[in-house]
């Protein structure tokens, strides 16, 4: 039977404009969220926000029985950076020949858009044969320390059971539909500071030159080949992001160095173990050092891979019922909220185009957000025929 909707009817672009309209950059909300909240309040959703620190975040449920199928996302974006270089203002949502341009357009208010219009078509025709969930964040854009990781946290406490999640992260690589992420990489970022001794040139036996100690130290981190790869994933690899040593003067040798460097790691490696390692190779290089090594490391998030399997088969069909071919299962890409997610449930991304993401005119095809709501219905009817009861 067919469930009664008491609120106005969603319509995806129209949504994600008025998502759009809201400046919400990071931390800042301007509204983002209570416009999503309305729009499943009027579905039938039980809406719950979790605020954590500055950051306003929102979990809303429909339906009590499982399996509890979520969509998780954020409202927050990047700033618009020099709004005089866009073509239309940022945050106006205007459509051009049929594009939608905005930031968020793409990353990622329309899929939330999309997913809202589906749940709507999904409990309208009686196919939740369990939950629909929504996980949305902040602070995805920003440091994500209170966003969806405190989130998962205290559902996680609370008990309450996700089955499956889909991230509407923008993951179509060329033309929509032709890639889904089942995995990402994990991050880890270690800021190393070398502190000697101050003194002239001439004199270096009063001194202590912490250069050669960096030096030596990014030497032996970028000798090590990390590994070849894994399972679908591409190697590891470390890079250098900054050498700083801020030193104007010809004679003198410097009291302090500083590099930070970032390593994307497969599921060969945790981000622990490469911070041992790390530490193991300062420790070397600092011997007979008349200094210290300070390290500051950062993990952001461990690698993960949802297995091809039942769940991944229901979102690359509802893709090819969409558009007519399968997508690629990719882990290629940076760190999404779906690190954290996969602490409750197996997890894939799946949403529009991201060549435009975080650029100037950002921007999506309004074809292309309805085409994201076909899916996503599809999704839901296949995931519910394959997985209730």
């Amino acid at each position: 039977m067919a469930a009664r909707i008491g609120g106005p009817v969603i319509d995806a672009v129209e949504l994600s404009r008025d998502l759009i309209r809201r400046a919400s950059v990071t931390p800042a909300d301007a509204g983002a969220m209570q416009v999503l909240q309305n729009a499943l309040e009027g579905l039938g959703f039980a809406c719950r926000r979790m605020r954590f620190g500055d950051i306003e975040n929102l979990y809303a449920r429909y339906g009590n029985a499982r399996p509890n199928l979520c969509f998780a996302g954020h409202t927050d974006v990047v700033p618009a950076g020099d709004a005089a270089a866009w073509t239309q203002e940022p945050f106006d949502a205007t459509i051009v020949d049929d594009i939608l341009i905005g930031r968020g357009a793409v990353d990622m208010k329309s899929a939330i858009a999309a997913f809202a219009a589906a749940a709507q078509s999904a409990i309208a025709g009686g196919r939740v044969a369990g939950s629909l969930s929504f996980l949305i964040t902040g602070d995805e854009e920003g440091p994500a320390i209170h966003g969806t990781k405190m989130v998962v946290e205290a559902l996680a406490t609370e008990g309450e059971a996700i089955d499956h999640c889909v991230v509407g992260e923008p993951t179509s690589s060329v033309t929509f539909g032709d890639m889904i992420k089942i995995g990402r990489r994990g991050s880890v970022n270690v800021g190393i500071e070398v502190a000697g001794t101050q003194g002239h040139v001439a004199y270096p036996d009063r001194a202590a030159n912490p250069l050669p100690v960096l030096v030596d130290l990014l030497s032996r981190l970028q000798a090590r080949r990390l590994d070849d790869g894994f399972l679908g994933f591409q190697p590891s690899n470390l890079e250098i992001t900054t050498i700083d040593v801020g030193n104007p003067t010809t004679n003198l040798i410097p009291s302090t160095g500083r590099a930070r460097i970032n390593i994307r790691f497969n599921p060969n490696h945790t981000g622990a173990d490469l911070v041992r390692w790390i530490e193991g190779e300062a420790a070397k290089a600092a011997e007979s050092f008349n200094g210290k090594i300070r390290l500051t490391p950062q993990i952001s998030g461990e690698a993960f891979l949802t297995e091809p399997g039942p769940f991944t088969d229901v979102v690359a069909e509802a893709v090819r019922d969409a558009v007519g071919q399968a997508p690629e299962l990719s882990t290629s890409g940076g760190t999404s909220d779906a690190r954290f997610i996969r602490a409750l449930c197996p997890v894939v991304e799946l949403g529009l185009v991201g060549t435009t993401m975080h650029s100037v005119d950002e921007r999506a095809p309004v074809a292309e957000i309805r085409q994201l709501q076909t899916v996503y219905e599809r999704l839901i009817e296949r995931y519910f025929a394959a997985f209730a009861g």
